[in-house]
């Protein structure tokens, strides 16, 4: 069985899963593996050079199965400076435009913005050559400004989601942004902006609730970083099977904005100083590089979002993938049968 929504015509896909641009899991294997299963492969580019990317990309089209499967990237692209957060900065070190000229140059389907709204300059370059854009949003005034800039998908994610993440639900968010595109258009394709679900998909069921709250489609992290194919540590990928219920848990300790992750001994230290962590935030400075840039030894976190709990598996991404499709559709089906009312005439 298959799962058929207007995304899938408008990605050139043949089903409505995306993997989330995670940093250094979403490598060109994993990518290419759910690009070659049906879905849409994103490079996670976070502290990419444009040679990096480059790279990445080439590395990418060339594990592809068929070298016309479409692929997305993946950057964060805050607001700096004026009323943002104190903590943000530029993650593309100044070369933006580069990376957007490899972007381009590789023939890519699809740009998304993790963190923040793509410059009006970096919005029309993209277009002008036929990229959509995706912006990641937490909350539905997020959505507003990402529409209003001129992109043509939203992807909402539920405080669920791991990584940079708001803190209103997925049953929530995602039907209240589902409204919030009504009487918008994509700039590019001239119809009202589809909606992506994050925060919490995993299997099929979560596959389904999605699409039955309004969107198009979905956006899959911690369940691909749980697969062969994922470039994150053996030891990433334990962490994530191993997780129980209700462990992860948001710090602003890792990169000065609200990150779900599983916290360590370090994390859990910090934790305990909410008013260091507060001022030195307010400051600008970052916990982690403070403690970095004082010679502090510590462990990073492993990044995950809840749905953690439920994984309790490695396997190859393309069995993710189809599983996922299978049981969704069964979902669907099923819950089709609920529906009663007078016959058709049609």
């Amino acid at each position: 069985m298959s799962i058929t929504t207007p995304l899938n015509a408008l990605l050139g896909i043949q089903s409505p899963v995306l993997l989330a641009g995670m940093a250094k899991a979403s490598g060109a294997p994993l990518a290419a593996a759910v690009s070659n299963a049906g879905g849409l492969g994103v490079i996670g580019g976070l502290g990419y050079t444009p040679d990096q990317m480059n790279e990445m990309l080439t590395e990418l089209k060339s594990l592809l199965k068929d070298k016309s499967l479409p692929f997305g990237v993946d950057l964060a692209l805050p607001q700096v400076g004026g009323n943002a957060r104190k903590t943000n900065h530029d993650y593309t070190d100044g070369k933006l435009d580069q990376l957007i000229d490899v972007i381009i140059q590789h023939g890519t389907k699809l740009f998304v913005s993790a963190v923040g709204i793509p410059p009006a300059h970096v919005i029309k370059r993209l277009h002008e050559a036929g990229i959509l854009i995706m912006n990641m949003v937490g909350a539905p005034k997020h959505a507003e400004k990402a529409l209003k800039a001129g992109v043509d998908i939203i992807c909402a994610q539920g405080g669920e989601g791991g990584g940079h993440t708001g803190d209103i639900p997925f049953s929530v968010l995602i039907p209240a942004v589902v409204d919030t595109v009504q009487g918008y258009k994509s700039p590019l394709t001239g119809q009202t902006p589809l909606v992506v679900a994050a925060g919490g998909i995993n299997d099929g069921r979560s596959l389904a609730a999605a699409l039955s709250l309004g969107a198009a489609g979905v956006w899959v992290g911690t369940r691909f970083l749980a697969t062969e194919e994922s470039g994150a540590s053996r030891l990433h990928k334990e962490a994530v099977v191993g997780a129980q219920y209700g462990e992860t848990k948001r710090t602003l300790v890792v990169s000065g904005r609200p990150l779900r992750m599983l916290p360590n001994d370090y994390i859990k230290e910090w934790e305990k100083k909410p008013e260091e962590i507060a001022r030195l935030t307010a400051q600008g400075i970052v916990p982690l590089e403070h403690d970095f840039n004082n010679d502090k030894e510590f462990d990073i976190p492993f990044l995950m979002g809840d749905v953690s709990g439920i994984i309790k598996e490695i396997k190859p991404a393309g069995e993710v993938l189809k599983e996922m499709v299978a049981q969704a559709a069964a979902v669907l089906k099923k819950g089709a049968t609920y529906a009663s009312g007078p016959a058709s005439k049609l």
